[in-house]
Order: C-alpha cells, then sequence, then structure tokens
C-alpha cells in the first residue's frame, strides 16, 4: 500500500506533463498549420486517456501480484534458510560424531578387552572351583569304595577264618576227641553250684 500510492501518484504527473507539453507543442504548430492541429491534439489526448488507463489498470492489478510474488519468494527464502540452518546443525552434529567416533571404539575395544578378562578370569576361577569340588568328590568316593573293600575284606577274612577253622577243627576233631570235650564239659558242670 505504501508503495501504491507514490507509483500512481508520480504517475499521474508524468501524465499530466506528458499532456500539457503535447498541448504545448499542438499551441505552437497550430500558428503554422490551423487543420493538422484538432487532428494531432485529439491523438495526444487519447493517448493519455490510453496511457492513464493502462497506468492506472496495471497500478491497480500488478502491485497485489507483486506483492504475493515478493511474500512467496520471502517464504521460500525463509524456508530455505531455516532448512540450511537444520543441514548446517546435521553436518555439525554428524562431524563431532565423526570425529568422536575414534574414541567410541577406542573406547568399546577397552571395555571388551576388560569384559573379556572379567570373563577369562570368572571361568578360570569356575574351572577351579569346580576341579576342587571333583577332587573332593572323587577323594569322598574313593574313601568310601576303600571303606567298602576293607568291610568286604574283612568279612572274607572272617568267612575264610571261619572255614578255615571248621576245616581244621573238622581235621582235628575226632569222635574220639569229640566224647573227650563233651565229657569235660559235662565234668564242669558237675563241680558247678548250679
Amino acid at each position: 500500500m505504501k508503495l501504491r500510492r507514490p507509483i500512481v501518484s508520480s504517475l499521474f504527473v508524468c501524465s499530466a506533463l506528458l499532456f500539457f507539453v503535447a498541448a504545448a507543442r499542438a499551441a505552437e504548430e497550430g500558428g503554422a498549420s490551423g487543420s493538422a492541429a484538432p487532428s494531432e491534439l485529439f491523438k495526444w489526448i487519447n493517448f493519455a486517456i490510453v496511457a492513464t488507463a493502462l497506468i492506472w489498470l496495471f497500478a491497480k492489478v500488478l502491485p497485489p501480484k507483486f506483492h504475493a510474488y515478493a511474500e512467496k519468494i520471502s517464504s521460500t527464502i525463509t524456508k530455505a534458510a531455516a532448512a540450511k540452518a537444520e543441514a548446517d546443525r546435521k553436518l555439525r552434529d554428524a562431524e563431532q560424531r565423526l570425529a568422536r567416533l575414534e574414541e567410541e571404539v577406542r573406547g568399546l575395544r577397552e571395555q571388551a578387552q576388560k569384559d573379556a578378562a572379567a570373563e577369562a578370569e570368572r571361568i578360570r576361577a569356575m574351572a577351579k572351583s569346580d576341579a576342587e569340588k571333583i577332587t573332593i568328590s572323587a577323594k569322598a568316593e574313593i574313601e568310601a569304595a576303600e571303606r567298602a573293600a576293607r568291610i568286604e575284606l574283612k568279612a572274607l577274612a572272617a568267612k575264610l577264618a571261619v572255614d578255615g577253622a571248621e576245616s581244621l577243627i573238622a581235621k582235628q576233631l575226632t569222635p574220639q576227641t569229640q566224647d573227650a570235650l563233651i565229657a569235660g564239659f559235662v565234668k564242669s558242670f558237675e563241680g558247678s553250684p548250679n
């Protein structure tokens, strides 16, 4: 709106000056040729009317279109500036991450090595603990087997002793020895008060 008023007024002033210059020229020439002056004067008046109509039309129609184009260009420039700022921010973030990437990789490798060492130590401790448990369990089984073998050996030794004594007694005990033993046993009861 502010730009439209000066444009319209300057066009009006230019049109008026053109009209007055044309009228003055026609008046000068009017003295020289009387019949040509009115037709040329009407041509200039017609030109001034057509020029004024065109100027008024352009002053009415073109400024809103120019204003709309200016707004569109301005909004496009604003959007492009915002997109450029966002792209610059993303680029800075990516560059910072890229700069920290090597450091992060080194940190991850160190952490992985620490974790692997800790895991290896845990596995060693667990294997040692399992080996100790197996050793204790094996010793207990060996001791139990040894006890069972000793008991079985004692039982076998007792059976062999009994069998040996029985066979020895069977060999040494003749019917005469049996009679003598029974007689001695009976005699021992005879002297007892029971």
